[in-house]
């Protein structure tokens, strides 16, 4: 049986809604283009052909490849950056400014409720359609998880990309949120400490270029009951606008790998100031010379930190870029400066060869194991970008150090990733974590985008979490079965690995892009070396979902509404109004979303680059397609853009219905495609260009009413001669031109992310406008304001911000009674008809808000990248 094509599909885009600031990637540092295979359906795709020997028809076959998934995952990142950092870089302290101005604004009316508090099953047997990846064996699932940590009391602490920190105290499930006081949700690192206090490195460290900076570190004391506050953070200002990479105890010593070097502080004043132990490059910290240089943000990251166990003076750290840098390697104090490491045996030191490492020792000492992504082999070398997995058997981090495993290896022990050009490590810039067993320095997990076991130190390996169980002899789409007779797997993309125990029991925790799992740490494997004892603790009281889009319409059985969303990573959630349990109907990618009022199973979903499915049922299939492909009930609808990858459109594209005739669709790429079948359209053939944006462009933002298309576009995207436009004309073709934005700057040379139209006048436009005002962007052309509206189809523009935060604005929607709402990176917030002053409505966690939506119940929704889905009653 062939095995299954890995095409994007875990993808690593967001950390949002941390308050300091962001990094961009610098130009070049992401090369992926070109079409991707829609959905997870190539998985499935491929199995079929396999059962069927190829004969089932093109619109359920997996598509081309693209440049392979990594590059992809980095240009994913990149794009989500641009819109928040274009044209220049964004100067500290941008969003620490927007919360203080967001938390002075008055209080509007109204309550969110929140929506997606509930399981959810993405193996769930009722959506095994197409396009689905459900029966692939993870199970219940929630947004991605950085960092996790646990004690031998029970406690279990999983720290979201963006939506905070969260706490079970019964080794995992029944979990409470214990970060929501702080201004920054996005978590880098989380380490207990011999006090048995908890500490929190603020900022995403995976380095990918979306990932929000963070607020710094912050403390506990108590992390069984206690909450964490904006007093609890440790030293000053000296770690706002950075990543916390790890947080390493070693002596009296608290030591921080940040992107900004390494630092440390006193354990036992925690009070005073950090102290910068090492930067590479200090010209490009802030202050220095080249702080405002492009790279600026690429030039003093660490990975991580190694502290001797028998002598804390002497440290290692790793630093470099994932993408490589003259700077890469390892280095150790010598007589009071810092030197680069020349030879550690095996552990390459090459600058070419050192770009993200991770540490672990173990608890007697005796053991320092490594995991290093190598620069070199991630651009030239298309398997894998892992150079090995290593071991210091004297347990000191200076060696000499043996490699116990590389790629080729860990595909022998099992694992999923079988193809040449997709092989185990691919992603290791991405996904890496390590744990050993406190009581046994020779049995170690090591976190991939799968997890492995060896129990004899490297000798042997186990896959004990492949990446799917697609693969696998034992799979089957069978509803009645989880996922055949294959045991239930972890979700892909592992960030942490913990040890904690509850009533005498132990257990390994893994925290990745579906959110947290354990198993026990001695656990049972079949005779392929999968283990058979992952239990998914995303039980539906962790919500950390990672939204992009909202639908709502009518339930079909006539009560309530049905609501989905696109997720990263995470496909797309569907909720009918009586369901306990919410299921996966799309996979891979979520992006955009259309959906009938009135029908809430008429379904469009991109995938991305605009590789568009729809149903109209939900996507409800027992997975009967595979023996008889007409009982296909979803169908690929890809406007001819979807072929050229990034340069036919934006990673997650958007997508709009006209507001006057929900059949006619508008989806924006470099064309403005129109298709008028509605959610009847069986085939991409249906979509005609409207308009060509041009060489270069591509649409970010799409609006119809009357047959009207308005179309926003960047090209360049980037802060590398970065432009943006309008383009106004009609569905059929005619009429288009490009708008000439005010000479005077009244619209800003910054992403245009939102806009809509007044239901009563499609000559009367609202624009969204991300990214932040000249005064914290150094670009070209930044200007000020971030809504603005026109009576005239665009030729004259208002600046109507008034008293808004400085912070990027996302998507906005008009109110039936006249309103005006928009969602930020920090809420969302309403004028009310009349008035020009901006409120806060309701309370959101201080989380992005991707996109606003109105539903035909009265009811506003909001996708949050971080915390799920939320609704409010517009009568409040």
């Amino acid at each position: 049986m062939s095995a299954p094509t890995r095409t994007r599909r875990w993808l690593t885009i967001c950390a949002i809604a941390a308050t300091m600031g962001l990094i961009g990637a610098p130009a070049g540092a992401a090369a992926g283009s070109g079409a991707a295979s829609p959905f997870g359906a190539g998985k499935l795709a491929a199995k079929a052909k396999a059962h069927l020997g190829g004969g089932f028809r093109a619109a359920v076959a997996a598509g081309g490849e693209g440049e392979g998934e990594a590059d992809e995952i980095q240009e994913g990142a990149d794009q989500r950056a641009e819109a928040r950092t274009s044209p220049g870089i964004v100067a500290p302290g941008a969003f620490a400014a927007a919360w203080a101005q967001l938390k002075a604004l008055p209080q509007a009316g109204g309550e969110w409720k929140h929506l997606t508090g509930l399981p959810y099953d993405s193996d769930d047997p009722r959506y095994r359609d197409v396009s689905s990846n459900s029966s692939a064996g993870m199970g219940k699932v929630t947004g991605r998880m950085a960092a996790v940590a646990a004690d031998d009391q029970g406690h279990v602490y999983a720290g979201s990309a963006g939506g905070g920190v969260w706490r079970s105290s019964t080794g995992g499930g029944h979990w409470q949120p214990i970060s929501d006081r702080l201004p920054t949700q996005a978590t880098g690192a989380l380490a207990l400490d011999g006090h048995g206090r908890l500490w929190l490195g603020t900022g995403e460290s995976t380095t990918n270029a979306d990932g929000y900076l963070g607020a710094g570190v912050f403390v506990l004391a108590n992390p069984a009951d206690g909450q964490f506050g904006e007093r609890s953070r440790v030293g000053g200002a000296e770690l706002d606008s950075t990543s916390i990479h790890a947080i390493r105890f070693g002596g009296d010593k608290a030591w921080a790998a940040t992107s900004k070097g390494v630092w440390s502080h006193s354990l036992a004043d925690l009070s005073g100031p950090w102290t910068l132990e090492f930067a590479p490059n200090p010209d490009y910290l802030h202050g220095g010379a080249k702080a405002a240089d492009p790279s600026a943000p690429y030039k003093n990251i660490t990975s991580d930190i190694a502290v001797d166990p028998r002598d804390p003076s002497k440290v290692v750290v790793a630093v470099g870029w994932r993408s490589g840098d003259s700077y890469n390697g390892f280095y150790t104090e010598v007589e009071g400066s810092w030197q680069r490491i020349a030879s550690l045996g095996d552990l390459p030191t090459g600058a070419g060869d050192v770009g993200s490492v991770t540490f672990a020792r173990s608890a007697d000492g005796s053991r320092y194991y490594a995991i290093d992504q190598s620069p070199q082999q991630q651009a030239t070398d298309p398997n894998s970008a892992l150079a090995g997995i290593y071991v210091s058997k004297s347990g000191s981090p200076l060696g000499p150090w043996t490699r116990i495993a590389d790629y080729r290896k860990l595909a022998a022990a099992g694992s999923g990733l079988q193809q040449e050009g997709d092989l185990p490590g691919l992603q290791a810039w991405y996904d890496q974590s390590l744990q050993v067993d406190p009581t046994n320095p020779d049995h170690v997990y090591a976190g991939l985008e799968e997890i492995f076991e060896t129990s004899d130190g490297g000798a042997g390996w186990k896959a004990v979490g492949p990446y799917w169980n697609f693969n696998f002899s034992c799979w089957s789409i069978d509803p009645a079965k989880q996922s055949g007779d294959c045991p239930q797997t972890t979700h892909p993309d592992q960030h942490g690995l913990a040890v904690g125990s509850y009533r005498g029991r132990s257990y390994l925790v893994a925290g990745n892009d579906g959110g947290v799992y354990r198993r026990p740490l001695v656990g049972q494997t079949d005779a392929s070396g999968h283990a058979t004892d992952w239990t998914s603790l995303n039980d539906g009281t962790i919500d950390t979902l990672q939204y992009y889009s909202v639908g709502i319409g009518k339930d079909p059985s006539g009560h309530g509404v049905a609501v989905n969303g696109g997720l990263q990573d995470n496909g797309q959630s569907v909720l009918r109004s009586r369901d306990r349990v919410m299921g996966s109907n799309f996979g891979g990618d979520g992006g955009d979303t259309l959906t009938d009022p009135a029908n809430g199973c008429n379904i469009a979903q991109e995938y991305v680059y605009l590789a568009v499915n729809v149903t109209q049922n939900c996507a409800v299939n027992d997975g009967s397609w595979l023996a008889d492909p007409a009982k296909a009930t979803s169908f690929s609808v890809a406007p001819p853009d979807n072929a050229l990858g990034g340069a036919g459109a934006r990673f997650i594209a958007p997508l709009a219905s006209d507001i006057k005739n929900g059949k006619v669709w508008i989806a924006g790429g470099r064309h403005v495609w129109v298709q008028s079948q509605g959610y009847a359209i069986r085939s991409g053939d249906a979509w005609s260009s409207a308009y060509d944006l041009g060489a270069g462009h591509v649409s970010t933002a799409v609006a119809a009413s009357g047959g009207k298309v308005y179309a926003a576009w960047c090209g360049p995207c980037n802060n590398q001669g970065f432009t943006r436009g309008i383009a106004v004309g009609n569905a059929d073709g005619t009429g288009w031109q490009q708008l000439t934005l005010p000479a005077d700057g009244v619209v800003p040379n910054r992403y245009l992310n939102g806009l809509t139209i007044d239901p009563a006048d499609s000559a009367h436009v609202f624009l969204a406008v991300n990214g932040f005002s000249r005064h914290w962007t150094e670009g070209p052309g930044a200007g000020i304001g971030h809504v603005f509206e026109t009576r005239d189809s665009g030729a004259h523009w208002t600046d109507v911000s008034a008293n808004l935060p400085d912070v990027p604005a996302d998507s906005l929607v008009v109110t039936p009674g006249g309103g005006l709402a928009l969602a930020t990176d920090l809420g969302v917030l309403y004028r009310p008809a009349g008035r020009t002053g901006w409120q806060r409505l309701g309370e959101l966690p201080a989380v992005a808000v991707d996109q606003l939506k109105l539903g035909p119940d009265g009811r506003l929704y909001a996708a949050t990248h971080g915390r799920g889905l939320w609704g409010m009653s517009l009568d409040d």
